[in-house]
């Protein structure tokens, strides 16, 4: 298998996070070095971003905290999260493909799954951003962090960070395609309802390589059902690429006391730029 921002060699449950650089504890994350992360740099944009929650923090009491434009008050998903299983895609079911979209697929060569090749044409192993919503798949931790108007998603994973609009009912109208896409979204009760567009095509929608057009329109609803718990249940739309839409989920666990950890895709390559 060719190095790239993901080893699949190593099975994701060894997956290893440090507290300190002096302690481990028992949730295997003396492997770190198996991640070649570095366990120094923390995320620094995530220093910002405790800043501001102290100072949101101290509203906390007033009766618009917090609110959306309707008032209805969100549930709280902030938190650090990851993946509860390895999943390589949203549903074990294959999608219904166009005759097009189909034939891309066989021909695509996957690093996951029953049709992994060692010679793989993935995407991120050229470090490209995964995009929406395989984002959601890459099994590294994420920290949602909300803030008025607006949800955050900070990804482990290069940095990427996912910017979810409270406050627009709609997106623009000349909206370029790129490689996160435009997201909007509302509360309905404990559930938050994010709508993104304007992906484009240059990313594959999981791990094991389904396509898809820059017609993708991806509905999420994101929930907490438990306090350890997040479900993030994902409809994909794209009627140039799949005859129907179709659904899947990923489910995360809350992770107490992590933190982010720098993760440069270019210094994880064979042959990093010099």
């Amino acid at each position: 298998m060719p190095a790239g921002p993901i080893d699949s060699t190593i099975e994701l449950n060894e997956l290893c996070y440090r507290d300190d650089c002096g302690k481990t504890d028992h949730q295997g994350r003396s492997q770190l070095s198996k991640r070649r992360l570095n366990s120094i740099a923390v995320l620094a944009i995530t220093i910002g971003f405790s800043f501001a929650l102290l100072s949101f923090g101290q509203n906390a009491t007033s009766p618009s905290a917090g609110r959306t434009q309707s008032g209805a008050s969100p549930a709280d998903l902030s938190g650090v999260w990851l993946e509860k299983q390895s999943a390589i895609t949203f549903t074990p079911k294959e999608p219904p493909f166009q005759p097009w979209a189909e034939a891309k697929y066989k021909k695509i060569k996957p690093g996951y799954g029953p049709r992994a090749t060692p010679d793989s044409q993935d995407p991120i192993l050229q470090c490209y951003p995964p995009g929406v919503p395989r984002i959601m798949l890459i099994p590294f931790p994420m920290q949602i962090v909300q803030l008025p108007g607006q949800v955050m998603m900070v990804f482990e994973y290069d940095h990427f960070v996912r910017f979810i609009d409270l406050e627009r009912r709609q997106h623009p109208k000349d909206l370029s395609p790129s490689w996160m896409g435009d997201s909007i979204g509302h509360w309905e009760g404990d559930t938050l309802v994010v709508d993104t567009i304007g992906l484009n095509d240059k990313t594959w929608l999981d791990q094991v390589g389904h396509p898809h057009s820059e017609a993708l329109h991806v509905i999420e609803r994101i929930r907490r059902p438990d306090h350890d718990t997040l479900v993030d249940e994902i409809t994909i739309d794209d009627p140039k690429t799949y005859t129907k839409s179709w659904s899947g989920q990923q489910i995360f666990g809350l992770r107490r006391g992590w933190h982010l950890l720098e993760y440069i895709c270019e210094d994880n390559m064979a042959d990093p730029p010099r």
